[in-house]
């Protein structure tokens, strides 16, 4: 199965992750198929490509709840 999710980047302490489409058997940081995004909790600042992320999503893919929390709040 297909999952959009976030996959962890930057230094201890200060975390930043891409928002990524991987299939859900590849560990976390693992191999990705398409970077979609990226979120910097730390300034709160979410970068979104909205036609990506539907078109994912229209081909099955699915999308975790802190992913689809991000979704909502782009």
């Amino acid at each position: 199965m297909v999952k959009i999710r976030l996959q962890r980047v930057g230094a201890k302490k200060q975390p930043h992750y891409h928002i990524v489409v991987a299939d859900s058997k590849s560990p976390r940081d693992g191999r990705i198929i398409e970077r979609i995004g990226s979120f910097d909790p730390r300034a709160d600042k979410i970068i979104l490509d909205q036609d990506k992320v539907q078109t994912w999503i229209k081909n099955g893919a699915q999308p975790t709840d802190t992913v689809k929390a991000l979704i909502k709040k782009a």
